[in-house]
């Protein structure tokens, strides 16, 4: 369950030693955002803003964080939206979800980063293409979280 149903952001060069719940520091420095889970459970919550993993995007007056923060280390399991200051729950995944994003992320890092087949070869698999950018058991009903975003 999301206890804070808001965040208030700070750009930050540095994380504090003690978060304040209902904030999302943002360091641009370090490429990263960290809060205190949204469940109220008090654990820090660390997204990394990569092309790989999470972006956010700062409208003047808001910031939207990309995609969905899924806790799967955390007790609480807890996963949500961050859109516009404004925390969403989202439904809990299984752990073969989990796995399997874990799966993806992997090779979506390997391809990006160069430690994957080259993509520009023509020997390259169109199916590794496509598994980099879905789930590899998809469950039906389920809508990844980036297709959410998308509107699809």
């Amino acid at each position: 369950m999301i206890r804070d149903k808001t965040l208030q952001h700070r750009f930050v060069d540095t994380f504090p030693d003690q978060l304040e719940r209902g904030v999302l520091y943002i360091s641009l420095e370090y490429g990263s955002a960290s809060h205190s889970c949204c469940c109220g459970c008090g654990e820090e919550v660390v997204t990394p803003l990569t092309p790989t993993d999470w972006s956010i995007t700062y409208d003047g007056e808001t910031v939207t964080l990309r995609p969905s923060v899924g806790s799967w280390t955390l007790a609480c399991r807890s996963h949500y939206v961050i859109h516009r200051g404004r925390v969403f729950e989202a439904l809990p995944w299984t752990d073969t979800e989990i796995a399997n994003e874990r799966r993806r992320d992997r090779k979506a890092k390997g391809l990006y980063f160069g430690d994957g087949p080259d993509p520009s070869a023509k020997s390259f698999p169109e199916t590794d293409l496509e598994a980099a950018d879905t789930p590899e058991a998809p469950i039906e009903g389920w809508r990844h979280p980036r297709d959410w975003w998308r509107g699809r």
